[in-house]
C-alpha cells in the first residue's frame, strides 16, 4: 500500500506522518508538495496538522485553493482513504469534503498534552482495529480544535453514524458533543483533531494510535489483495 503525505508551506507534523507510516506500519510512503497535480499512484492520502500558509484568513483557507486540493478530492470521490489530523482536519473542513467547522479552542490558548478519546464508531475503515467504546490516549496540538456545526448537520452527523471519536473525559476544546473526529457519509474520509501519528510507539509514550493505520491498511488489503 502506498501513502501520501501531503506537504503545505507551513505544515509541521509531515515528518511525524512519513515516519509512522513508514518506521512503526511498514507501507510505502512519499511527500507530496501541495503544488503537484496528480495523486492517482497513491493508495491513501493523508493532510497533516502544522500551520499551513500561517493560518492566514483562516486555518485552512488557503491551503484548500492548493493545486493538490482537487486531487484530493477525487481521490476522495474515488473512495480512497484521506485522513486529515489538526490543521489537516481544518482543510478537509474548509474544502467541504466534512461539514462543520473548526473554532478556536474555548480558553483562547494553545493546548499540547495527551487525552483520552473514545471510540465510538468502530465499524469505518479508519477505527475497526479498536472496539467500541475503547479508550485510547492520543496528544493534541492546537489552538483551533473547537468543532462546530449547526443543529441539522449534528443530527445528520449522529444519524449517519459519522462521529468517530469523542473526548472520553475532559473536552480540551468545547468542541460540541465533545467530538473530536468525524466521517463523511461514505466513510472513506476521516477529519480528527488529535495526533494519532505522535502514537505508534511505547517510545513515545504510547501506541494507541497505530491501531488506525493498520485499520486503513487491513481495510486495503481487503479490498485489493488477491487470497486466491
Amino acid at each position: 500500500m502506498k501513502f501520501a503525505v501531503i506537504v503545505f508551506p507551513g505544515s509541521n507534523c509531515d515528518l511525524d506522518m512519513y515516519h509512522a507510516i513508514k518506521d512503526e506500519l511498514g507501507e510505502e510512503v512519499e511527500y507530496v508538495w501541495h503544488d503537484e497535480k496528480d495523486l492517482s499512484k497513491f493508495d491513501a492520502i493523508l493532510l497533516p496538522g502544522g500551520f499551513s500558509y500561517g493560518d492566514y484568513l483562516r486555518c485552512g483557507a488557503i491551503s484548500r485553493f492548493s493545486n493538490i486540493m482537487s486531487e484530493v478530492v477525487k481521490a476522495a470521490e474515488a473512495g480512497k482513504p484521506v485522513l486529515g489530523v489538526c490543521n489537516g482536519f481544518q482543510v478537509l473542513t474548509e474544502a467541504g469534503l466534512l461539514p462543520g467547522a473548526l473554532l478556536r479552542n474555548k480558553d483562547l490558548k494553545f493546548m499540547c498534552r495527551t487525552v483520552d478519546l473514545r471510540v465510538v464508531n468502530n465499524e469505518t475503515q479508519f477505527t475497526s482495529a479498536y472496539k467500541k467504546n475503547d479508550v485510547i490516549q492520543i496528544p493534541i496540538a492546537h489552538g483551533e480544535g473547537n468543532y462546530y456545526c449547526d443543529e441539522l448537520t449534528l443530527m445528520s452527523l449522529k444519524e449517519n453514524n459519522q462521529i468517530v471519536f469523542t473526548y472520553a473525559s475532559d473536552n480540551p476544546n468545547g468542541s460540541i458533543e465533545d467530538i473530536a473526529g468525524i466521517v463523511n457519509e461514505r466513510g472513506n474520509v476521516l477529519g480528527m483533531m488529535p495526533h494519532p501519528e505522535r502514537a505508534v510507539s511505547e517510545m513515545m509514550g504510547g501506541s494507541d494510535g497505530l491501531a488506525l493505520f493498520k485499520s486503513i491498511l487491513k481495510q486495503w488489503r481487503e479490498s485489493h489483495v488477491s487470497h486466491a
